[in-house]
C-alpha cells in the first residue's frame, strides 16, 4: 500500500468537497421545481379585433397583410393560489379545416391567473386568404406554481392589449368580469 506524503490535507479536501455538494443539494432541493397546472377554458370567441384596436393597423392595411383576430374567453383556476406564467393552447381551424396556425397550438401567453374566474384576451394574426369562418377545439391554459420567465417590473410597459384588460379590471375594482 502506498502512503500519501500528507494524509491530512486529503481528508480535509474530501471533507470540504462533500460539504460543498451536500450544501448545493439542499438549496437545489429548498428552491423546488415549478410545477405545472391546467385550468379549465370556457365562454371562448375568435372574433376580428375591434377597429380601434392598435393590432388592426388601418394604416397600413393591404390585402397582403395578416388580419388581426382576438381568441377571448374565461380560465378558471379551481385551486387556492394563483397560477404563473400561464399560457392558453388551441387548435384553430379555417372553413376547409386546415389549421390556420400550422405547426402551433400555443396561442399566447396570458400572464398570472388568480384564484377563481378570470376573461382573458390573445390577440392573432390570421394569414391573409385564410378562408373564415373559423373553429377551434382543444382549448386550455397551462401554468406554473412558480415563475418560469422574467417578470415585468413596475417601470415596465404594458401591451395595449394587456393595459386595456388592466383598464377593465380597474373598472370592476379588481374582480373578474362576469
Amino acid at each position: 500500500m502506498i502512503k500519501h506524503p500528507h494524509p491530512r490535507r486529503i481528508s480535509w479536501l474530501v471533507r470540504a468537497l462533500l460539504g460543498l455538494a451536500t450544501g448545493l443539494l439542499v438549496l437545489v432541493a429548498a428552491a423546488g421545481p415549478a410545477l405545472a397546472a391546467e385550468l379549465r377554458v370556457s365562454g371562448v370567441t375568435l372574433e376580428p379585433c375591434p377597429a380601434a384596436d392598435v393590432g388592426t393597423q388601418p394604416q397600413l392595411r393591404r390585402e397582403a397583410e395578416a388580419r388581426c383576430y382576438a381568441l377571448r374567453g374565461e380560465v378558471i383556476n379551481s385551486g387556492r393560489k394563483a397560477v404563473v406564467d400561464t399560457d392558453v393552447f388551441a387548435r384553430i381551424l379555417d372553413a376547409s379545416g386546415e389549421p390556420v396556425l400550422p405547426n402551433r397550438t400555443r396561442v399566447g401567453s396570458i400572464g398570472d391567473v388568480p384564484p377563481g374566474r378570470s376573461d382573458f384576451a390573445l390577440r392573432l394574426a390570421v394569414p391573409p386568404g385564410t378562408p373564415g369562418p373559423f373553429r377551434f377545439s382543444n382549448v386550455k391554459a397551462r401554468g406554473f406554481s412558480a415563475p418560469v420567465r422574467r417578470r415585468a417590473g413596475e417601470e415596465d410597459e404594458l401591451l395595449p392589449l394587456e393595459q386595456q384588460l388592466a383598464d377593465q379590471d380597474s373598472l370592476t375594482n379588481g374582480r373578474p368580469i362576469q
